[in-house]
């Protein structure tokens, strides 16, 4: 018999939340995190739309609200000397008129929070999957390493839930889809003054691709560079680094100078890929494992629990039942893969049209689709449903 009836490797918002949705469901559920914590920096705080109308159908939106966040009713930006509305949230047929930002590591710890009332939930953190166990060519559980041992977890169903760089899909041979990206982003802290602006903004200007998200008492910042340049500006060194920061948000010239060091910046290396398969028997991987998404928007993170979700929804049964077949798994791949490709074309168009555009470009003109949201606002109510709803939005069903 198996030591669990699922167990997910990463406790990320896609394994976290299927996580929770299993042990509601009735599932025995193991989810194992190699960290020893949350507390790290993560790109994806934002919470959609769809996220919060998941947790108003668990009836645990209230408590979800009462943390500190953020509530964004509208996202904009600055083109050179432009300001732009991108997105209106304020009219889509959902419980809540905003979008919310909330560090990731909270956003985890309160879903870790309602998964551990359920008897069959259990979180081991400090364990780090290493290998599959197999037998009869299906998946029947994991190798992990914790702080003490290497230890054996058995389950009906293993899921890979563990990122852009899952060592479950490497060990299980899944084929991947690489689309390219021709960015990378430099992620940061600087102070937030109480003169500062409220909104999350982002700017455009002489060549530069700066965005902001306001974290109450520091703005964690994200600067787009060409794919590969982070040798050119660290050989201009790091004040050089500094004033293309001021050139394109002047206000910021006043603590440019906490950077003080390399090492307060770190490069994520944008990446665009997704699995041909996303399954095989006794296995499963979704969000990150299945389809890496680069940072535009934040969708990555709505599409991971989008993901949780249709898992939950197809695999709750059977597994109460016993083991989920490949055809069961087949069908979350089938249920999720649209959404996916989608968006992946999407934000491939946007990076390559957009975003690397603006690098080249000195002075920065409004493209025609921002021209057409700034004459019409009705218009902003498609991307507001893009990136808030997305596509084929799940709701849960067990």
């Amino acid at each position: 018999m198996p030591d669990t009836g699922c167990c997910i490797a990463g406790a990320g918002p896609a394994g976290m939340m299927l996580g929770l949705l299993l042990a509601r469901a009735g599932v025995r559920v193991t989810v194992l995190e190699k960290h020893a914590d949350f507390l790290r920096d993560f790109r994806g705080d934002t919470v959609h739309r769809s996220t919060l109308e998941i947790l108003h159908e668990l009836g645990i939106l209230e408590d979800f609200l009462r943390r500190p966040h953020q509530e964004v009713r509208e996202i904009g930006g600055k083109v050179g000397d432009a300001l732009v509305t991108l997105a209106d949230f304020s009219h889509l047929p959902t419980q809540c008129r905003f979008i919310v930002f909330m560090p990731q590591w909270d956003f985890l710890d309160f879903l870790k929070s309602h998964a551990s009332r359920y008897p069959g939930f259990e979180l081991m953190m400090q364990t780090e999957v290493t290998d599959l166990i197999e037998q009869g060519g299906s998946v029947t559980g994991v190798r992990a390493k914790t702080p003490d041992a290497v230890i054996e977890v058995r389950a009906a169903l293993v899921v890979g839930a563990d990122g852009r760089q899952s060592i479950v899909r490497q060990r299980a041979g899944l084929e991947v889809e690489h689309m390219g990206a021709p960015i990378d982003v430099l992620w940061m802290r600087l102070s937030r003054r109480p003169t500062d602006p409220e909104r999350t903004f982002g700017y455009v200007n002489r060549g530069h691709v700066f965005v902001m998200l306001n974290r109450g008492d520091y703005w964690q910042c994200a600067f787009v560079i060409a794919k590969g340049g982070m040798d050119a500006l660290r050989e201009h060194g790091l004040p050089a680094f500094g004033r293309e920061i001021v050139e394109t948000v002047p206000f910021m010239q006043d603590r440019v100078e906490e950077l003080s060091d390399w090492s307060a910046i770190k490069l994520l290396t944008v990446k665009i890929d997704r699995l041909k398969e996303w399954c095989r028997p006794g296995l499963l991987c979704i969000g990150d494992a299945a389809h890496a998404m680069p940072p535009i928007g934040g969708v990555g993170i709505n599409l991971a629990i989008q993901d949780a979700v249709a898992a939950s929804n197809i695999l709750a049964g059977p597994l109460k039942r016993g083991a989920p077949s490949l055809e069961h798994l087949r069908a979350v791949q089938k249920r999720r893969m649209f959404p996916t490709r989608l968006t992946q074309r999407t934000q491939v168009f946007l990076q390559d049209r957009v975003l690397s555009a603006a690098l080249r470009t000195v002075n920065p003109t409004l493209p025609l689709p921002i021209r057409l949201l700034r004459r019409w606002p009705v218009l902003r109510r498609i991307p507001a449903r893009l990136v808030g709803i997305g596509v084929r939005p799940e709701h849960v069903r067990t």
